[in-house]
């Protein structure tokens, strides 16, 4: 059973552990997309997830896919990609370009769950402070990319873009130096790829990932 959520946005979650198991994590549906109930959901360990014409539902899916920085596997490949320097980095230089190009279907795919409501609603958490974008750029022109959200110490990986060959495993390494540099203990990736495997993620059970959480975001 999941619950609904019709009260003001500063109203507690339901507790992660009633999500639903199939489908994995689904734990409530309704509310608003303002930036306290977003930090809110965050800190919890919850995400809004849905299609263009449903209600906003909010999910906690057990086992969770989290990339701790200091375990990021570079492949030998990709290590010599990046000292050859093709690519030019930057950082919240351009957030929305990156997820509108989040947005864009993917290849045999006629649809998006990053809705106009949702971009709206995450360029607005980022003007608040609370979401960061990576952009990668070759000959001036914007080739990959990622965004998510920025809670304290915890980073939730949100989506990501590739144009170029690498150019998305490029922004990847790129935000797990700045998570290092700026002492970020873990980076939420959500769901499991084998992508993101390779590179050096793990699935953990909900209980710990959110036990990590409540140390992370205070």
């Amino acid at each position: 059973m999941f619950f609904k959520l019709d009260t003001p946005s500063n109203a507690p979650f339901p507790d992660p552990a009633l999500a639903e198991t199939n489908p994995n994590g689904l734990l409530a549906v309704g509310g608003d997309l303002t930036v306290e109930r977003l930090v809110n959901a965050y800190k919890k360990g919850i995400f809004p997830w849905y299609s263009e014409g449903e209600p906003i539902l909010w999910w906690s899916p057990d086992p969770r896919l989290i990339l701790k920085p200091k375990n990021l596997h570079i492949s030998r490949s990709l290590q010599k990609l990046i000292r050859q320097q093709k690519f030019e980095i930057s950082l919240n230089r351009c957030f929305k370009a990156v997820i509108d190009a989040c947005s864009e279907p993917r290849k045999g795919e006629s649809g998006t769950w990053i809705t106009e409501e949702m971009k709206a609603a995450y360029i607005t958490l980022h003007q608040a402070g609370f979401a960061l974008s990576v952009e990668v750029w070759k000959n001036k022109k914007l080739v990959g990319g990622l965004y998510g959200v920025l809670i304290q110490r915890a980073f939730f990986g949100e989506s990501m873009f590739s144009r170029v060959s690498n150019s998305s495993k490029i922004a990847l390494v790129t935000l797990v130096e700045f998570a290092l540099e700026q002492q970020i203990e873990l980076i939420d990736c959500q769901m499991t790829t084998s992508h993101l495997l390779s590179m050096g993620a793990r699935e953990i059970p909900r209980t710990e990932f959110i036990k990590a959480l409540q140390y992370a975001t205070i």
